[in-house]
């Protein structure tokens, strides 16, 4: 693996073409998908926001279609050091895409969740709030996790009983290492598989509501 990542941001989905001053919202997609899976979601996210969707630097092994944003099959498969790579160029291009932005969330699926969460904790002066859905924190420690446990952002963590597809073990260690390290609104759907619901979309309206009214606070 290249020890640099590149995001091709002509690739990028923009919800609007003029969004000097508003709060960006970053949408990362999951495994296999690409920048156009989570752009759905607009319409179910708050109003006022410029929102943004990323394709992933990397394509999945042949014959699995779209990108990815790290490997999660072989003996690295999910390692914490490629979800730091793919962190570290999704930083570069939120360098570059940010502007003007007063405020920037991220929303992330699965390996986004992943890669969104490694990005804050890399970057904590840079992102203010991070929802992750269907996915979990990296293990091992990074310097910026200090800084976390004193500015505690917010984090939405929303995951379902039935979701097959994260390991278990990385679904503990998330639980133990959010609490300590954000302002944690955590939910587990019944029933919900490794996917997203009406009922997660509300309260991430909800969540992402209270996030620009905290953004608008002198």
């Amino acid at each position: 693996m290249s020890e640099e990542l590149m995001i091709d941001g002509l690739l990028t989905r923009w919800s609007t073409d003029d969004r000097a001053g508003m709060p960006l919202l970053v949408l990362l997609h999951g495994y296999g998908a690409d920048e156009h899976d989570l752009f759905g979601l607009v319409p179910y996210l708050p109003e006022g926001i410029a929102v943004a969707s990323v394709a992933a630097p990397l394509a999945p092994p042949w014959p699995m279609p779209g990108r990815s944003w790290y490997a999660i099959e072989g003996l690295d498969g999910r390692s914490a050091a490629s979800v730091t790579l793919a962190a570290e160029a999704f930083l570069r291009w939120l360098d570059d895409a940010r502007a003007d932005a007063p405020a920037v969330a991220l929303l992330g699926f699965s390996q986004g969740a992943a890669v969104a969460l490694q990005a804050m904790r890399l970057a904590p002066q840079s992102i203010d709030t991070v929802v992750a859905l269907s996915g979990y924190a990296a293990a091992g420690e990074l310097p910026g996790d200090a800084a976390l446990t004193e500015s505690r952002p917010h984090v939405f963590w929303g995951r379902g009983t039935n979701d097959q597809v994260i390991p278990e073990a990385l679904v503990a260690h998330t639980a133990e290492w959010l609490p300590g390290h954000s302002e944690l609104s955590g939910r587990v759907y019944t029933g919900l598989t490794h996917s997203i619901s009406e009922e997660e979309l509300r309260d991430v309206h909800v969540f992402l509501t209270k996030w620009l009214e905290r953004a608008a606070k002198p």
